[in-house]
Parts: structure tokens; C-alpha cells; sequence
């Protein structure tokens, strides 16, 4: 699926470069997202997410994840927009929330990141009316959430390993900056 929801109604695919997220306090007041709550929900794998911590001028590169390193599943909607020429584009946008007190320094948002239990309440739509899965939206606890310094290098498309994830320390910092230019 692509990241960036394209609404089937869309005229211009481009929608979904500003479709990433969608905040779940409007989800019933959006034309993009007011029918797919009760349709189109799913589940986003992930083993953790970045936030870029305000260092003065600079943004310091961190990322979160569960305490125990586990993946989890963030709540999304999806949709299914048609190209000119009839080819499907099936994309979807993840679902925030306030932040815990985690994220809350570095964020004034956080994708909500669903308890395991409550995956199949939120998946199941013909079950779980949006009004009673609405209450799955919240912040995830913060005493089972951790987040470390990471390299810069997540900034660039061209690094896709696990250097992304792995601690930063001040020290390495700099060297790490040098990379991020290379």
C-alpha cells in the first residue's frame, strides 16, 4: 500500500502527500475519512516510529518503541483510488493521538499504537461500530514505550538498515552528521 490516503473520490493523487495522518479527535468530520471509519480500517505494522527532538537550531533524530522491542500495530484507514487508466492505488494514513508523556516533549502527536487485545475490535467494523472502536484511539502508556538518540542518516532515503535504530551517543554524534552528508 502507499503512504499518503488518495480518497476514492480524489481528482489528483497528489491528495495523498498531505494524507500521512489523520487526527483521530476529526475522523467523523472529514469528508476523506468520515466513510472509512466505518469501512476501511487496518493495522500498520511497525517495530517503532522517529521523532526529531529541538536542540536549539538543530533537530536530534529519535526513535520510539516499545519497551520489550516488539512490533506493534498502529491504527490506520485505507482506501482504493483508480487510475485513468483503471489500475487500483490502494493507500492508506495512520491514525494520532495526543502524546503520552513519552513523546510529549518532543511531539504535540503520536500515532496511535493499538494493545494487541483491542487489534481485532478495531479491524472488525461489521462487529465494532466507530463509536464504540473510537475509544481505542488513545495515547499508548508511556511506562511501556522507550526512545533513544539516533544517527541522522534517517533522514536520507538512501539508508534502509538497522544503523538507523541503533543509539547515538553525543560523542558519536558528529561522526554521524558527517555520514548524513556523504
Amino acid at each position: 500500500m502507499h503512504w499518503g490516503l488518495i480518497p476514492h473520490w480524489a481528482a489528483d493523487p497528489s491528495i495523498g502527500n498531505r494524507m500521512i495522518n489523520a487526527r483521530a479527535e476529526t475522523l467523523t468530520e472529514l469528508p476523506s475519512f468520515k466513510s472509512l471509519v466505518t469501512r476501511c480500517r487496518c493495522i500498520i505494522p511497525a517495530d517503532g516510529f522517529y521523532e526529531w527532538r529541538k536542540e536549539g537550531k538543530r533537530k536530534v533524530p529519535m526513535w520510539v518503541h516499545l519497551r520489550n522491542r516488539e512490533p506493534f500495530g498502529l491504527a490506520g484507514l485505507w482506501d482504493v483510488w483508480r487510475k485513468p487508466d483503471g489500475k487500483r492505488v490502494e493507500s492508506f494514513t495512520i491514525i494520532t493521538t495526543e502524546p503520552n508523556e513519552l513523546v510529549r516533549p518532543v511531539h504535540n502527536r503520536m500515532p496511535v499504537i493499538l494493545q494487541p487485545e483491542d487489534e481485532e475490535q478495531w479491524l472488525d467494523a461489521s462487529r465494532t461500530p466507530f463509536a464504540k472502536a473510537k475509544s481505542l484511539l488513545e495515547p499508548y502508556p508511556e511506562d511501556l514505550m522507550d526512545a533513544h538518540d539516533v544517527s541522522p542518516i534517517v533522514n536520507s532515503a538512501k539508508y534502509d538498515g538497522p544503523e538507523c535504530i541503533q543509539p547515538v551517543s553525543d560523542d558519536e554524534m558528529p561522526r554521524a552528521r558527517q555520514l548524513s552528508l556523504l
